[in-house]
């Protein structure tokens, strides 16, 4: 008479440390089990996502809808606009705003003047500010002389001050001197460097290996040599984005010009786009015309240096 062989049972599995564990599927940790949605928790997920990207939606559409209407509206013309409202798409599209804004009236060039006034002062302001926080950021980052920590954050404290608190001390400095109305009022204040850009080019410079700089000093570089050689080019990234953020800046600062300037002779684009809503105060698309030919260069500008942007976000990310 035979009888049944015992049951065999699973050799343990011994870990790192010799000690038996059970690696049978009935006892694996519930953590390592496949998870399955219900359907209770599968409709809790998709009303998550869909509320998710119903929230992106509607701030899309909030973020885009002006510059999608300033558009649209530039390209209609005025009986389209007059008869259907603004929301209506153009049929056909018109290129009679733009036109209208380069055309000569009450005794000044239109729209030519402030677009030539603007890119002078947007080039003057922009050289400037590279050339002098440059060497600023690299006098606080890498030079030693007394008080220089106590003197930069001293003028990083003058982010602070709205700009409103100056306009009044400024517009008295400059008329006292005699440049009111003039295109050296419009860049003094600004061409001599940025507290902004010094911060943020001194701490990206102060990052730069001092093996390298002790490198170029044993083969005889002058300190302009490893500023122009060595540190700018590792810091080429960061200073392209202040380059972009100089130029959208002062192209779109409005205060300051109206303030110190008067008259059509050096009137910038922000000004002369104003101006516009109250010399045609109907004509509604040649108003978007002008506003959307000023903000044409800063859109372009981002597409094509939006690699250097993101560039320049993750080094300061991993600094």
């Amino acid at each position: 008479m035979t009888t049944d062989p015992a049951p065999r049972t699973a050799a343990p599995v011994l870990d790192a440390s010799g000690a038996a564990t059970d690696a049978s599927p009935e006892r694996r940790s519930p953590s390592r089990r496949p998870r399955h949605l219900t359907g209770s928790l599968l409709v809790r997920h998709l009303l998550a996502h869909l509320a998710t990207y119903l929230v992106l939606a509607v701030a899309a559409v909030l973020t885009l809808g002006p510059f999608l209407f300033s558009v649209t509206t530039a390209f209609t013309s005025a009986q389209q606009f007059a008869q259907q409202g603004p929301l209506s798409i153009p049929a056909p599209a018109v290129l009679e705003n733009f036109l209208g804004l380069f055309t000569p009236s009450d005794g000044s060039g239109g729209f030519v003047t402030p677009v030539v006034v603007t890119v002078q002062m947007v080039a003057v302001i922009l050289v400037g500010q590279m050339v002098f926080s440059v060497l600023a950021a690299y006098a606080f980052a890498q030079l030693r002389f007394p008080g220089r920590d106590l003197l930069f954050w001293v003028y990083v404290a003058t982010l602070m001050v709205p700009q409103v608190v100056v306009v009044v001390p400024l517009y008295l400095m400059m008329s006292e001197v005699g440049l009111r109305n003039t295109f050296w009022a419009l860049v003094m204040p600004f061409v001599l460097g940025s507290p902004y850009a010094i911060f943020l080019l001194r701490e990206n410079f102060r990052g730069v290996p001092s093996e390298l700089m002790d490198a170029m000093r044993i083969d005889g570089a002058g300190t302009l040599r490893l500023l122009w050689h060595l540190v700018v080019p590792l810091n080429r990234p960061i200073i392209v984005t202040l380059v972009l953020i100089t130029v959208v800046t002062h192209w779109n600062n409005f205060m300051w010009p109206m303030v110190i300037t008067s008259g059509p002779e050096w009137r910038v684009i922000t000004v002369a786009t104003s101006a516009l809503q109250s010399q045609y105060n109907n004509n509604w698309t040649l108003v978007m015309a002008g506003t959307t030919l000023a903000m044409l260069p800063l859109v372009l500008l981002m597409i094509v240096f939006q690699k250097q942007i993101t560039s320049s976000v993750g080094d300061a990310t991993m600094r």
